[in-house]
């Protein structure tokens, strides 16, 4: 599968598959949601092009720690206060490799 580099990442981008090395994850935190009560995390993750901030929702929040390296497949980009985000979303997932 061919990955794209974190420095090419751009908002809105679709079928996002990424390499990538878990610099930190936030503590998690409890958020109301329209489908109910979720628990999500920041994490920040890196390659040899640069930085990106990554939302981690309910079991994601268990799968990755700093330093593990992961594959995100079927992933997507936002914007997030004028950031560049990178998501897994519900058709997406990692892989730690």
């Amino acid at each position: 599968m061919p990955y794209m580099r974190v420095a090419d990442l751009k908002p809105g981008m679709r079928s996002v598959n990424i390499r990538v090395r878990v610099v930190e994850v936030s503590e998690p935190r409890t958020v109301q949601t329209r489908y109910g009560v979720a628990r999500v995390a920041d994490a920040v993750v890196e390659d040899s092009s640069g930085r990106v901030k990554m939302s981690l929702w309910n079991e994601q929040v268990d799968q990755v720690s700093p330093g593990d390296t992961i594959d995100i497949e079927n992933g997507y980009t936002t914007q997030f206060r004028g950031s560049v985000q990178v998501n897994v979303g519900r058709y997406g997932r990692i892989v730690k490799v």
